[in-house]
């Protein structure tokens, strides 16, 4: 019985199945008596097939000694029943509404109905990385579940309802299979040139600072200094309800270009709410106590213009952060410079700690990715808008 059983079961309905049977230690010392069904006789032809698919279920036998604690028998559905009571719940601020959000979804969608049923003690290593790996699913998706998992492992460690973690051995890259969309600066200005002011604008603030959608449309007049040339990132909406920004380093000023100043204030000038406490993207329809919605406008208005002008590629709001990050690079761009551009939490420790960016290379480097926009036959122009926005 150490090394298992398999009995063939039949079924009233359909194909009769494998069950795999063994013995394991549970949390409290006691050997217990498990079964499994490992798929149906039409799935797997020989013995072999089912103890190489069940390897990660004989887990290694533990003595007595080795149990440090007695954790609480507990499934995974009522483990993560305490960890949404506990981690999940309106007024936590310590996750963000959409994370918050976001992991209810993966619990309800993936996690519990596969494994909802299990005791902790029974969940494997390679049984879970054999499963991620047969989702149907992005990697990143992948990445995620597995992640989430890890939490509610953690989660249950710290509560002290299980002494371990096996999700930490868990591998599943988060790597794209396929490179992200990017525009080069001849679209963009394409894309700019047949656009109407509202989305103009908004495509030019995306492509010019990277911003993400929901810090784009959190955006306040108020945010917006002028006379210095920064924009202050303080807060992100993500359906529909405002909160704090994804990282501490999302909080750091962005450079505002002057091309990029004219634009806004061009906009403010056509705008009914103006007030510093306003949105910069308000919606009239609301009366202006609320931001436009990203995705209405970028699936509307946006992505039927790129496709009438020939742009073919998927366009998203994230589209034009990779482009600004890609553009960056392409102009030699310091990769410390970079990192704060896109205001990400960190690049390598040592450059964190010892490397600081003056905000004049910031300047330097917006200029140079939007010379790729607006080429040297518009020099009169971008001189222009730098004589309006300092006179302002």
């Amino acid at each position: 019985m150490q090394q298992g059983s398999i009995i063939r079961s039949e079924r009233k309905h359909g194909p009769a199945v494998w069950q795999f049977r063994w013995s394991d230690i549970g949390p409290q010392g006691q050997r217990v008596y498990r079964k499994r069904v490992v798929g149906t006789v039409e799935e797997y032809a020989s013995a072999q097939a089912i103890r190489d698919s069940v390897k990660g279920l004989i887990a290694k036998p533990r003595s007595r000694d080795d149990l440090r604690m007695k954790p609480v028998a507990m499934t995974v559905a009522d483990l993560c029943q305490h960890f949404q009571q506990r981690e999940l719940v309106h007024d936590d601020n310590w996750r963000s509404y959409s994370t918050r959000r976001n992991y209810s979804f993966l619990l309800d969608r993936w996690i519990i109905p596969r494994w909802g049923d299990y005791e902790l003690s029974e969940i494997r290593t390679i049984e879970v990385e054999s499963w991620l790996r047969s989702l149907a699913r992005a990697r990143s998706t992948c990445a995620k579940i597995r992640n989430l998992m890890s939490v509610l492992f953690n989660h249950a460690w710290r509560y002290e309802l299980f002494d371990r973690n096996p999700i930490k051995l868990v591998r599943q890259s988060a790597k794209r299979r396929t490179a992200p969309n990017v525009l080069i600066p001849t679209e963009i200005k394409l894309l700019l040139d047949n656009l109407a002011l509202r989305e103009r604008t908004l495509v030019l603030l995306a492509a010019s600072t990277g911003l993400r959608q929901s810090e784009m449309f959190a955006l306040k007049w108020g945010d917006i200094d002028f006379s210095q040339g920064t924009m202050n990132v303080t807060r992100s909406i993500a359906y529909g309800i405002v909160g704090r920004c994804k990282t501490e380093a999302s909080q750091k000023p962005v450079p505002v270009h002057p091309i990029l100043a004219a634009a806004l204030t061009h906009w403010r000038d056509h705008c009914r709410y103006r007030e510093p406490d306003d949105w910069v993207f308000a919606n009239e329809h609301h009366r202006g106590h609320h931001p436009y919605w990203g995705q209405v406008i970028l699936r509307r208005l946006i992505r039927p213009v790129a496709e009438r002008i020939g742009i073919k590629k998927r366009i998203g709001w994230h589209t034009f952060r990779h482009t600004y990050s890609t553009l960056l690079r392409s102009v030699g761009t310091e990769f410390k410079v970079m990192q704060e551009l896109l205001r990400h939490s960190s690049l390598r420790s040592t450059i964190d700690i010892y490397t600081q960016a003056v905000t004049p290379a910031k300047h330097a480097a917006q200029a140079a990715v939007l010379s790729l926009v607006f080429p040297t036959e518009q020099a009169g122009e971008v001189q222009s808008a730098e004589r309006e926005h300092s006179k302002s």
